[in-house]
């Protein structure tokens, strides 16, 4: 019985290396273990099997993405803080992280304050569209404008374009912080353009609409940009306190607002 039971565990192992399962190879002794032992039922063996299997695939085609997108790091869902930012509809971003906007082809804007969680959310959905296997690519606003400028330069422009489009998810990061000029404003739009109803795009910036106009330099090309970005789009504004400053509020409260200090007599 147990040489019986031992050469099922074999022909189970050669199968999932025959299916080229690494992550269920690895894990299925000790799942095997817990059947053993009435630690877990048949059925939630299997799940743990190829929930082993899936994990590892997630985690390869992540690693793929962190060297093709320039994701600067790994931030995720489960990693978010919404009690911090209670202005958040948790539902709308559970939903957008279902990725069927990806498939609809539709925009995501994040805005709000610097620090209020918009870069963490954006990459969050850039991570989740790599574990699904899309390509993504990032980049903050200033340094997709100067790799564009670059490729004019050069006279590779229509070749760098072409490589910005083709990702399924596009994050534009930091829209605001640093003014752009009338030429890069003029590249920005033809690559937004090039992308309108081929792919989806995530953009973060710390400004209204109504100050893009001034960011860009353009009030009339900032329309026809916002103008194509809103035609399918899902807006988060997020209104709240900066996560990078609730470690410090001491340092940077008025000092009436400072805790009394005892005086010694």
């Amino acid at each position: 019985m147990r040489a019986e039971a031992g050469n099922r565990r074999d022909r189970l192992r050669e199968m999932l290396a025959d299916l080229k399962m690494p992550g269920a190879l690895e894990a299925v002794d000790g799942i095997l273990a817990q059947a053993d032992s009435g630690a877990a039922t048949a059925a939630e063996a299997i799940e743990q099997l190829l929930d082993a299997q899936i994990r590892l695939r997630n985690n390869r085609r992540l690693q793929t993405a962190m060297r093709s997108s320039r994701l600067p790091t790994v931030k995720t869902l489960g990693q978010f803080d919404f009690a911090f930012q209670p202005s958040i509809k948790r539902e709308q971003i559970e939903s957008l992280h279902e990725l069927g906007f990806l498939e609809r082809r539709e925009n995501v804007i994040f805005l709000g304050p610097p620090g209020v969680g918009k870069t963490h959310l954006a990459i969050s959905l850039a991570v989740a569209a790599a574990e699904s296997g899309r390509r993504v690519y990032y980049g903050t606003l200033a340094g997709l404008i100067e790799s564009l400028m670059d490729a004019k330069a050069a006279g590779d422009l229509s070749r760098r374009l072409r490589v910005l489009t083709h990702p399924a998810l596009l994050v534009v990061d930091e829209i605001g912080y640093l003014p752009v000029s009338q030429d890069g404003a003029v590249l920005f739009f033809q690559l937004i353009n090039a992308r309108h109803e081929r792919a989806s795009t995530v953009l973060t910036s710390n400004k209204g609409f109504e100050d893009w106009g001034g960011v860009l330099g353009d009030e009339v090309m900032a329309a026809a940009l916002i103008d194509r970005l809103l035609h399918h789009c899902h807006i988060v504004n997020i209104r709240g306190n900066s996560y990078r400053m609730r470690e410090h509020r001491n340092l940077v409260r008025p000092a009436s607002e400072q805790p009394r200090q005892g005086v010694a007599l």
